[in-house]
């Protein structure tokens, strides 16, 4: 399950554009519903714009 999760996860993350169907039929082939799938969408978009918010102001870490 974890491992599904993970997969969809850096593919959304590195080829959004890649993401299909059949990967969040993925997740819900093994046990995730469709509010825990919009979570871990949700999630993953947020650190991508935030960490893009921050390089591009040259945010730099502590």
């Amino acid at each position: 399950m974890d491992r599904v999760m993970l997969d969809y996860v850096v593919k959304l993350t590195k080829t959004p554009s890649e993401v299909v169907r059949q990967d969040v039929e993925g997740l819900r082939a093994v046990g995730f519903e469709d509010r825990a799938i919009h979570d871990i969408c949700a999630i993953t978009a947020y650190y991508a714009f935030v960490n893009r918010i921050a390089d591009g102001l040259g945010v730099e870490l502590e």
